[in-house]
């Protein structure tokens, strides 16, 4: 019941909205106060189109009424949190934080420049892009000379390659990229997002043919010679048998998976079932229980050679000859190619990928670009020269310091909107975020250490004043405020005291019996069947009401000629017995097995065990009514009457376990086909069930049809109008009581805190 109050609320919070948070200075109008607490009407009228933008009725007297009673209730239950401290709490504040961070998000970013990266993403998706590159390494941090050296490097190359020369050559001879001494270079067919987005950007901005200009990249400066542009493949699934055959294998035993990966695809060719080829021989564990399917790829997942065949598949269900990649061999089967999706579906999954991909660093940096001119960002040039010229090598060491006592590092290195930044603390950011460097001067790093600080600066100047420049935020980090505190005091007040409140529940139960009533009802048994067929088999077993159940619980064994039980035959029998003892409504026929003499003496042997175990139960508090035995034959299934099996089979007591309940023998009937037979057996009121509802509603027995099934229905009783038990609408008066403790407490916080209504101002609201 508390999750359905919860919703109640949840939907009351959203009415509600959010709200102002700054205090308001000016003379600004009042709707309403709440104790000395004043609404404003701006507020309100914020909070209220928010929630009523388009509703024809909007702005009539009622519509406006009805919400103001609404909001004011909200805000009362948020003053008395806040009354009570709930606000000061650490675990509210590390929640509200939480949200906080979430909720800033999409006003960190910079709109325009995501928007036409996702749109750029989905054209590019369109086109696959076959090109070589030669990459030399260096890393994103390294000294501008040694950056230098490394491009002038890359120029020549790039001179050379638009020379004429061999590029694949130029590849094997110079590249850093280790692939290039065997593909020379050439990277296959890839498609947008899957590479760093420089190097995407470069690829696709180069005519076929053509060698592109150096791109830099966090692995270095690469030069690309697109090879060819093609229309996107879109993505495949396939299935598929693999035989390991690995590079550097014995040669015997490569030449032995050729012969077993041909002999399987022979039999693949004669149409034996490939789910169970596949589970035989396939040596792919992660697929192979699932039929060898693999997830949906695209170009530039998989092998070359795997995808090459996988996608030159045409028809659903075609299967490759054997292909070899560096796992080993290969049979794959086409399930089924797909398109690119329209770009309506894959706008936020683009969207999620933009924001963790490469191309990220561009929106970074137009946001930072913008923030540093919005928030006036003035850098003092003397201040930032003196507060670098401090780097040593003990920064590249990770043991820097500095002297605080020294007055120079009170000076202002930049401000923000008038806050001034110290050399201070840039110092104090430079100490905790340093790291031990092999390569790389302290002068560079310093740098590097001063930019990061100006942006993480910049950045958090931008969170702390969201409030300020966007009414929207300061709105939604109000309303998780005020939903925080909400939860907590509803909690206490309304929803888990009404679980618990036992005895104020049964009270309001009592005063409000009225409430709950019973209409007419019909004790039935409606029984609906697929066929005529089913139906009359139901009927001639329903007057049995003795169904045997399907689990059986197992056979106890016995030392043989013996009818003592053993330690192993006590445990399984006291489980036996708990389950008895759990439903009384089950009966249990206990079997005593003969062996094969099947003489006098093997019967009586068999009806002690068989009574033995009987006994067992009984003392274990099983009632004697559910229980009854029998000595039964040698069973024909365990082997030869002289085998040791013969003999070991027939030493045991068996259990035929049968139940009244009609959902048992649906179950048996249902063995099939899960919907044959359907039974239900309860007190049902008008409209409650249809078939019911279309026969008379008088004791006897009635058969009609509905929605092609058939169906039997037994009218055992008619009950006449009567009060509900507690028991049976425990759900519903426990919703009716929340209901009733809110309004209580509702009106504790009126008194408490008055309220009182500007009705010059809501009336000013219905004519603007």
């Amino acid at each position: 019941m508390r999750s359905n109050s919860l919703l109640v609320a949840v939907v009351a919070l959203l009415m509600a909205g959010c709200t102002a948070t700054k205090k308001n200075d000016t003379q600004e109008p009042v709707i309403a106060t709440l104790g000395t607490q004043p609404i404003y009407a701006s507020e309100f009228k914020y909070v209220y189109d928010k929630n009523n933008n388009g509703n024809d009725d909007a702005y009539s007297k009622e519509s406006l009424s009805e919400y103001l009673e609404l909001y004011t209730n909200f805000k009362l239950k948020v003053m008395e949190a806040e009354s009570r401290g709930l606000d000061t709490t650490t675990a509210f504040k590390r929640e509200l934080e939480g949200y906080k961070e979430q909720l800033a998000q999409p006003y960190l970013t910079e709109k325009s420049v995501t928007d036409k990266l996702v749109q750029e993403a989905y054209e590019r998706l369109k086109k696959e892009v076959n090109a070589s590159h030669i990459l030399l390494t260096v890393s994103p941090e390294a000294d501008p000379q040694d950056t230098l050296a490394v491009y002038n490097k890359i120029m020549e190359l790039h001179k050379r390659a638009t020379a004429g020369e061999d590029f694949n050559k130029l590849a094997r001879d110079h590249s850093q990229d280790p692939s290039a001494v065997e593909n020379g270079g050439n990277l296959g067919y890839f498609t947008a997002m899957q590479m760093v987005y420089p190097f995407e950007d470069a690829a696709y901005k180069t005519t076929p043919g053509q060698i592109s200009q150096p791109v830099r990249t966090r692995f270095g400066y690469h030069i690309i010679k697109v090879n060819d542009v093609r229309p996107a493949q879109g993505e495949v699934k396939v299935a598929h048998i693999m035989v390991r055959s690995t590079p550097g294998m014995p040669k015997a035993d490569s030449l032995a998976a050729k012969q077993r990966i041909d002999a399987i695809y022979k039999r693949v060719q004669r149409n034996e079932n490939w789910d169970k080829l596949v589970a035989e021989f396939s040596e792919d564990a992660n697929s192979a229980a699932n039929g060898g399917e693999l997830p949906w790829f695209g170009t530039g997942r998989m092998i070359p050679t795997f995808e090459e065949v996988a996608f030159r598949l045409k028809k659903e269900g075609e299967v490759a000859a054997p292909v070899a990649t560096p796992y080993g061999w290969h049979i794959i089967k086409l399930i089924e190619k797909r398109g690119l999706p329209p770009y309506e579906d894959m706008e936020q999954n683009l969207r999620n990928r933009v924001a963790k991909d490469s191309r990220s660093e561009l929106n970074k940096t137009a946001f930072l670009k913008r923030i540093r001119t919005e928030n006036n960002f003035t850098e003092d040039a003397a201040a930032k020269e003196l507060a670098l010229s401090k780097a040593s090598d003990n920064l590249l060491k990770a043991t820097w310091e500095f002297d605080a006592a020294d007055k120079a590092v009170n000076t202002t290195l930049f401000t923000i909107q008038g806050k001034p930044y110290t050399i201070s603390d840039f110092y104090t950011y430079v100490k905790a975020e340093q790291r031990p460097r092999s390569k790389g001067s302290a002068a560079h790093h310093m740098n590097l250490l001063y930019d990061a600080f100006v942006n993480k600066s910049l950045l958090d100047y931008e969170k702390a004043n969201l409030e300020n420049k966007h009414t929207d935020y300061r709105m939604l980090v109000q309303e998780y405020h005020d939903g925080i505190l909400l939860f907590q005091l509803m909690d206490e007040k309304v929803w888990s005291k009404a679980v618990e409140d036992t005895v104020g529940l049964k009270a309001y139960f009592e005063q409000n019996r009225d409430k709950y009533q019973w209409g007419q009802r019909a004790e039935a048994t409606v029984i609906s069947a697929a066929s005529k067929e089913v139906l009359a088999q139901v009927q001639q077993q329903l007057a049995n009401r003795k169904y045997e159940v399907s689990a059986k619980p197992a056979d106890v064994a016995f030392a043989a000629s013996k009818a003592e039980l053993t330690a192993e035959a006590k445990t399984a029998l006291d489980e036996l017995a708990n389950r008895l003892q759990n439903n009384p409504r089950l009966s249990l026929v206990v079997n005593g097995h003969t062996d094969a003499r099947e003489d006098a003496a093997s019967k009586r042997l068999a009806q002690q065990r068989a009574q033995a175990v009987s006994a067992y139960l009984t003392q274990k508090g099983v009632s004697a009514a559910q229980l009854s035995t029998q000595a039964l034959g040698k069973t024909k299934q365990a082997g030869p009457d002289n085998s040791e099996t013969g003999r070991r089979r027939n030493r045991r007591v068996s259990f035929t376990l049968y139940s009244p309940d009609l959902n048992v023998l649906a179950e048996n009937l249902n063995n099939d086909n899960p919907l044959s037979v359907q039974i239900t057996e309860k007190k049902f009121q008008k409209g409650e069930n249809k078939a019911l509802d279309l026969v008379k509603w008088e004791k006897g027995s009635y058969t009609t049809q509905l929605n092609g099934r058939e169906y039997l229905i037994i009218i055992h009783n008619i009950l006449a109008p009567q009060p509900k038990e507690l028991n049976e609408v425990r759900g519903v008066v426990t919703s009716d009581y929340q209901n009733y403790l809110e309004q209580e407490w509702i009106e504790q916080l009126r008194e408490k805190y008055p309220v009182t209504l500007n009705e010059s101002e809501i009336s000013k609201l219905i004519t603007e």
